[in-house]
């Protein structure tokens, strides 16, 4: 009852538009610390019911009574946190997953709008090899055909680029060649055909570098968080035996104090 209340305030705290809601920083902070309420409430009152509905033990040591209702309460949270990690272990765990893994998607999808217009070149063979770019060299003309179609000519330049960007590096076989396309396509001369290309390979290569450094940071950033919420569920648990146990004792001396 009480995660359910915390879920319908956090829904109520966030806000799709920008400016309005918590923020992201506040809506963990609130979580946790509702996280930690509900183990002291919901464990300090089923220690304190364990304790205080136990027989009443006649010609038993205090010490002995103080363990034994203090058992009882810790036996209360180690079953409610077995029931608990059944129903809800694994749909915490596939939100943890998921959130590392949509933040990696995301990131990821930066680097691959850099590349969009060479996605399918970098279809690989059993070799590792473009199959794309591989079919480009073998088809490839010494001499570029200024009026041929140019939807075709785009799509062998953006394989080209791509591969080099998977590669780390143009060949100066690839450089001179696609010089030759630049300036049979826009009629430049070779130099500015050739400064051009390796203007546009540089910020081909740049972006991706970018897009795979902004995945790393997704990833690691998405990491920590479930790091973070791991040992914060950690500690709230063993918050949650702690006063399980000791309430169980307060309702154990709640029974023993009536005559």
């Amino acid at each position: 009852m009480l995660l359910a209340g915390g879920a319908g305030l956090g829904f109520v705290s966030m806000s799709p538009w920008s400016g309005e809601g918590a923020s992201a920083t506040a809506l963990g902070i609130g979580a946790i610390v509702w996280m930690i309420l509900t183990h002291i409430i919901a464990y300090g009152l089923g220690g304190y019911l364990a304790g205080r509905l136990r027989t009443k033990w006649v010609g038993i040591h205090t010490d002995e009574t103080y363990f034994r209702d203090t058992a009882h309460g810790f036996l209360v949270w180690a079953l409610s946190a077995v029931v608990s990690a059944i129903v809800l272990g694994s749909a915490l765990m596939s939100a943890a997953a998921g959130t590392a893994k949509a933040g990696a998607t995301i990131a990821a999808g930066t680097g691959a709008a850099a590349t969009a217009a060479a996605g399918q070149a970098m279809q690989t063979d059993q070799g590792g090899m473009p199959t794309g770019y591989v079919a480009d060299l073998l088809l490839r003309s010494e001499q570029p055909n200024p009026a041929g179609d140019p939807g075709a000519v785009r799509a062998e330049v953006g394989r080209i680029v791509a591969a080099s960007v998977a590669r780390g590096e143009l060949s100066a076989e690839d450089r001179g060649y696609l010089a030759r396309v630049v300036s049979a396509q826009t009629g430049a001369d070779q130099a500015t055909a050739e400064k051009r290309v390796d203007d546009v390979v540089t910020r081909a290569r740049q972006a991706a570098q970018q897009a795979e450094q902004t995945a790393r940071q997704a990833a690691d950033t998405a990491r920590k968080a479930a790091a973070a919420f791991a040992l914060w569920a950690f500690a709230a648990m063993l918050i949650g035996a702690f006063v399980a146990s000791w309430m169980a004792t307060v309702g154990g001396r709640s029974r023993d104090d009536i005559v």
